[in-house]
């Protein structure tokens, strides 16, 4: 709920702070010609609101795919690593036994140690998670392969654990990659204020529709630098992510 609250508090400051600033400039700028600064003032406010839509659209489009190929990414790593411990079990009690004890560790160190750093932005994470992935692989290495059926086996283990590896990767990419950058935020809250403050420069409109009209426009361009804000770290913010891909996983080792 507190999420929600912020952003009312966002879109509600905004829109009084514009509304006050065309009251303002309605009350104490100048009269003379401003009607007949709408036509220059039109065009280019329609040159700047559509670029600054542009460029906004084309932000919040890149991190809906960024959330939505993070979550993907966490349900196949985490039934890869399902589909490696399966493969595994055709390899005897020794290796099978060992692969699934490390695959709970994994599962544990991901959901307990990762997944809360991630939420917070935090880039680095132990190494934990490597060092257990490196030792499913030696145990899937090591264990004997008598007949061209276990070969089979060891060889799909294997490259499931492959596709962990690079799905691990994209995940822990994810919390950095989808940050915008310090001048991307300059050029949407730069446009963000000049969209705002062009309507000042119409005339012809009653002093309460001009208020309602600036103040709206400031309250909608508020709400989506919101989203873009909450949109950025995936495991995070609005959406946060959860770890139900690896709590599924467990489930299904069990």
């Amino acid at each position: 709920m507190g999420i929600y609250l912020t952003g009312i508090a966002w879109v509600v400051g905004a829109a009084i702070f514009a509304g006050f600033v065309g009251y303002l400039v309605r009350k104490f700028g100048w009269e003379e010609g401003r009607r007949d600064n709408n036509d220059a003032a039109g065009q280019v406010f329609t040159i700047v609101g559509g670029l600054h839509a542009v460029l906004v659209a084309f932000i919040l489009i890149s991190l809906f795919d960024s959330a939505s190929a993070a979550r993907d990414g966490s349900y196949h790593e985490a039934d890869s690593l399902v589909a490696a411990v399966w493969a595994a079990d055709s390899l005897g009690a020794e290796a099978k036994d060992e692969v699934r004890k490390l695959s709970a560790e994994y599962i544990t160190t991901v959901e307990q140690r990762e997944w809360p750093l991630m939420a917070e932005g935090d880039e680095t994470v132990p190494d934990t998670g490597w060092a257990q992935l490196d030792q499913l692989r030696k145990a899937v290495e090591k264990a004997p392969s008598d007949d061209d059926w276990v070969r089979e086996r060891k060889a799909e283990a294997t490259a499931q654990l492959w596709q962990v590896y690079e799905a691990r990767q994209s995940r822990l990419n994810a919390v950095e990659g989808s940050r915008v950058g310090g001048v991307v935020w300059f050029a949407l809250i730069l446009g963000s204020l000049i969209s705002v403050l062009l309507p000042n420069l119409f005339g012809g409109t009653r002093l309460a529709a001009h208020l309602v009209i600036v103040s709206t426009l400031a309250g909608t361009i508020t709400l989506l630098l919101f989203a873009i804000y909450q949109l950025q770290n995936p495991f995070g913010g609005g959406i946060r992510i959860p770890p139900d891909a690896f709590t599924a996983a467990r489930a299904r080792l069990a």
